[in-house]
């Protein structure tokens, strides 16, 4: 039936920095950006986060005020950044930025998991959501939002990535 995907709130980490599968905890103030998106919200029959603190903490929060059990599914985690993870994207070497960007889909210089890896998992565990009934929230990350939402396989084809509290019906 209908998902929603929702990014997860601000975590607790400094701006430009790189961070996927880096276990981070909500920054403060995720309150107001949970009253902001109740009343926006789709209703909702169950809800599945990714495992990752920010997530799990969102997805607590809503399921408190929803009165919806959670259920955790690894493969809503974001993209694991392997090397990069944790450092500012500032530090990173340019060279292995550029070849990222050579080969958007396949590139690993990070060592950690591809684009196309990412969206493989995405697409198949969205495929399997898709086929219970109800309308699921699904409590995720950018990364996993834009390969959910990817046109193509050029960066190009990827969608910005919304602000942390967006979601998107799909």
């Amino acid at each position: 039936m209908a998902l929603t995907l929702l990014r997860h709130f601000r975590p607790a980490v400094r701006e430009g920095v790189c961070y996927g599968i880096t276990d981070l905890a909500l920054a403060p103030g995720h309150e107001a950006a949970l009253e902001a998106l109740l009343p926006r919200l789709p209703a909702v029959t169950a809800i599945a986060t990714s495992p990752l603190r920010r997530c799990r903490e969102t997805a607590g929060a809503l399921a408190a005020r929803l009165g919806l059990p959670v259920k955790a599914e690894p493969r809503l985690a974001e993209m694991d950044f392997g090397a990069w993870e944790g450092r500012p994207w500032d530090d990173i070497p340019r060279g292995e930025l550029d070849q990222w960007a050579a080969d958007f889909l396949h590139a690993r210089p990070h060592g950690g998991e591809s684009v196309a890896q990412l969206q493989a998992r995405v697409l198949a565990v969205l495929a399997e959501f898709r086929a219970l009934p109800g309308h699921i929230l699904l409590i995720t990350h950018g990364g996993v939002m834009k390969a959910a939402l990817a046109t193509g396989p050029r960066a190009e084809d990827w969608p910005p990535a919304l602000a942390f509290g967006e979601f998107v019906t799909i």
